[in-house]
């Protein structure tokens, strides 16, 4: 998108993470990348006409992903795409570590990480029209041990 004509403000609540973005976009490409909560986003209603939200989701507990739901329909023009991606029940993490709540797991980072389904995802987005929600995976070696890597991904409008 970067680069193609699109306007991109990119966000992260991590000034680490918006460090490294920053130096990854090239000179000559206008976008700006700004620290903030997504979950309270410092921007008027119907800005947007694009949202990708991908692993940033699932970082939250049950009450702010419905939260952050309702600021990204805030935020979308009519007629604007939402692009969500986030882990399946079905990735070879799902179950790791403490549960914090169901599906929801603090691994030994204290990081939490929510596994979803295809169902979960059109529930949490009902107030979008579904495009399509599918299942990706594909085969990784850990240690020499084949695992599955499983995502959910969904594309909505608003």
């Amino acid at each position: 998108m970067i680069g193609q004509g699109w306007d991109v403000i990119a966000l992260d609540f991590s000034s680490r993470a918006v460090t490294l973005c920053r130096k990854a976009i090239p000179d000559h490409v206008h976008g700006q990348v700004m620290i903030a909560d997504a979950r309270w986003s410092p921007f008027k209603s119907t800005t947007f006409d694009a949202i990708f939200a991908i692993h940033v989701i699932a970082h939250l507990h049950a009450p702010d992903r419905k939260y952050i739901t309702g600021e990204i329909i805030r935020l979308l023009r009519q007629g604007g795409m939402l692009f969500f991606c986030e882990f399946s029940t079905d990735d070879f993490r799902f179950g790791k570590g403490h549960e914090t709540e169901k599906a929801t797991f603090r691994r030994g980072t204290g990081i939490i990480t929510h596994y979803f389904s295809e169902e979960e995802v059109a529930d949490l987005f009902c107030g979008l029209t579904p495009v399509s929600i599918t299942k990706h995976q594909w085969p990784m070696k850990v240690r020499g041990c084949s695992l599955v890597r499983s995502e959910i991904q969904g594309i909505f409008t608003r």
